[in-house]
């Protein structure tokens, strides 16, 4: 009796492993077609993050320890606006923000101005 049991529960444990690994899912995906553009126009929009008609502010100018302190700094403190380091000859800069409006800048600048009283918006040169 205790064989018949054992080799009914291997014959069991096996038919069930088989037929759990049989499972198969199929996922579908009903959306508006017009997200596919929104998402092609946003990617766009945050390819050309230097568009002259864009503000940024600026929080910081000069040697490249200094920027990557104040990058770090903005960071850690802003994190709803990407600190970005560019180099225009002999200083380092810090850059934050892509505003659309000068009112959204204005707004973000009030805020930065407590920890970076020397920011500024400014519009980036076309290159």
């Amino acid at each position: 009796m205790h064989l018949k049991n054992t080799i009914f529960t291997i014959v069991a444990i096996t038919f069930l492993s088989l037929v759990g690994y049989a499972q198969e899912g199929k996922v579908i995906i009903n959306q508006d077609e017009r997200i596919s553009e929104l998402l092609e126009l946003k990617k766009k929009m945050n390819k050309n993050e230097t568009d002259s008609r864009r503000y940024k502010i600026q929080v910081y100018s000069g040697n490249r320890n200094g920027a990557k302190n104040a990058q770090n700094d903005f960071a850690e403190a802003f994190g709803q606006w990407r600190p970005v380091m560019h180099y225009e000859t002999p200083n380092f800069k810090v850059w934050a923000g892509n505003f659309s409006t000068r009112l959204e800048a204005d707004r973000a600048l009030k805020k930065i101005k407590r920890k970076f009283p020397g920011a500024f918006i400014f519009k980036p040169k076309k290159k």
